[in-house]
Parts: structure tokens; C-alpha cells; sequence
């Protein structure tokens, strides 16, 4: 299977456990691996034949800065879910929600939770 990677994606949402979470809002980072046949598109040179980035960046931030939720755990299955059933070229996608500042303490570069879904 060939793979499309859309990586870096950086959003601001209220997500998290704690109450200050919730309020004060903090970064977020995804990247999305996306599972496909990209010869189609590479032979015909016709974006219908592929997924376009512009649309799974937009399905992927209606998730990220919509209704707040928990645990990144959440974002990351909703994230998955959405491309699966939205785009129906994909036959398996890799999640990846990074959360470079979550309130805890000690020494560290993040936090991620990393899930593959396929259909």
C-alpha cells in the first residue's frame, strides 16, 4: 500500500482532563499517515483519484478545535474514524496527536498517543 503523510498539523484546543486544560486552552500537533493505492492519481494525474490535503486537514481541525474532550486517546480514534469514512480511498490511516505541554510535572519533550485503524 502506498502511504500519504500530512504531518506537523498545529491547533490550539480546550482538551483535557483538568479544568485549567479546558479553559486556558494549549497546543496540540497531528500527523496522519494515510494508506492508499496512489498509482491512479500518479498515472492520470486527476486529484479525484487521490485524497486531497487540503480536505483531510479540514476534517482533522473540525476534530481538533470542535467540542472539547479528555484524553487525547478520544482525539485520535475520532481522527482515525473520520478519515476512514470520509475519504473512501483509504484503506488505513496512523494517528498521531502530540500534546507538547500538558500540565505535569517533570522534564520532557511531550506526550502522544499513536493508533492505525484500518477498514
Amino acid at each position: 500500500m502506498d502511504k500519504i503523510y500530512v504531518t506537523g498539523m498545529r491547533f490550539f484546543a480546550y482538551h483535557g482532563v483538568f479544568p485549567e486544560e479546558n479553559k486556558l486552552g494549549q497546543r496540540f500537533h497531528v500527523d496522519v499517515v494515510l494508506e492508499l493505492s496512489t498509482k491512479a492519481a500518479g498515472e492520470t494525474d486527476r486529484l479525484e483519484e487521490t485524497v486531497n490535503y487540503g480536505e483531510v486537514y479540514s476534517e482533522i481541525k473540525e476534530i481538533m478545535e470542535g467540542d472539547p474532550v479528555k484524553l487525547v486517546e478520544t482525539l485520535t480514534e475520532r481522527i482515525a474514524a473520520r478519515m476512514l469514512s470520509t475519504f473512501a480511498v483509504i484503506h488505513a490511516v496512523t494517528v498521531k496527536v502530540i500534546k507538547p505541554d500538558p500540565p505535569i510535572p517533570g522534564h520532557y519533550d511531550s506526550v502522544a498517543v499513536e493508533i492505525r485503524r484500518e477498514k
